[in-house]
């Protein structure tokens, strides 16, 4: 299957997340709200106003999702009251939240960012990696990431990858039984655009966004190497997700950087021989 459309218009794709009903839901960050589209290319819109969110997950009880931006919340698909689970603290400079996952337990891991992504200071003060446990409490698990992007889990569980847009590259920490981390290692250095989103196949294959100017998408081996790239028709690939009922859909989404439309962003599919790992719904207390 060929590289496919499904829709397009958009200011700045991110978050995608697959739902096995109402298809893929993604946000854009710049003209707000969070969308649905089917494989069809169906779009509705799942929740309005909202700007600014570059991670989402959806929440174990169906009638939500989770979803960051100046904080962390559940946002319930009805409308309803959000419910904060992490706030920002601007008195150690945070100014919010970026790209978030999930471990299989349903913990939340979502990096901070300590300058706005379109700031001219972006990516130069290093911020945390957050871990949001069952219970609702949260504590730093990572330490000095400059420019906070796509996060995701090996097979086993017992590695987590994290995208550093501003180091191009995307890091790596060995998962410990209480869902803390251990020290940061590089997986591996990109030359081309910037590591955004990430996703990882059930193969262990991690298959990384490539943004400002990258065009697609890097197919990276378990050790790091770089099998392939997929590439799209935009030069500001954001992030990856895959979907479907086999979770054999790669859907990848980007955003009008260089395009020659500010509404440029649009949502691709293509049909992969691997399937991807499936991503656990956050199970964080809402109480």
């Amino acid at each position: 299957m060929a590289l496919e459309k499904l829709t397009e218009g958009y200011g700045l794709i991110e978050g995608p997340v697959w739902h096995p009903d109402r298809g893929l839901l993604f946000s854009d960050v710049q003209g707000g709200g969070v969308y649905a589209v089917t494989p069809h290319g169906e779009v509705s819109t799942v929740l309005e106003h909202r700007r600014g969110i570059g991670g989402m997950a959806l929440h174990a009880n169906g009638e939500g999702m989770i979803v960051s931006g100046r904080n962390v919340a559940f946002k319930p698909f009805d409308g309803g009251d959000s419910i904060a689970l992490l706030t920002q603290a601007e008195e150690f400079g945070q100014v919010g939240f970026n790209d978030l996952t999930t471990d299989a337990a349903g913990r939340i891991y979502v990096g901070e960012l300590r300058a706005s992504p379109f700031a001219d200071n972006a990516g130069q003060v290093p911020g945390a990696l957050w871990m949001i446990d069952t219970d609702g409490t949260s504590q730093v698990v990572g330490h000095e990431i400059l420019l906070t992007n796509g996060l995701g889990f090996s097979p086993d569980s017992a590695t987590l990858y994290h995208a550093d847009s501003t180091r191009r590259a995307v890091m790596r920490y060995d998962v410990l039984e209480d869902g803390t981390l251990g020290p940061k290692t590089v997986f591996a250095e990109l030359d081309r655009g910037v590591p955004d989103g990430l996703v990882v196949s059930e193969d262990g294959t991690v298959w990384v966004a490539l943004a400002a100017g990258g065009g697609g998408v890097a197919v990276l081996e378990s050790t790091g190497a770089v099998r392939t790239f997929v590439d799209i028709p935009l030069p500001m690939c954001t992030s990856v997700c895959f979907g479907g009922d086999d979770l054999r859909q790669l859907y990848i989404v980007s955003g009008s950087e260089g395009a020659p439309t500010d509404r440029a962003g649009a949502v691709f599919v293509l049909e992969t021989e691997v399937a991807g790992l499936a991503v656990s719904p956050a199970a964080v207390t809402l109480d």
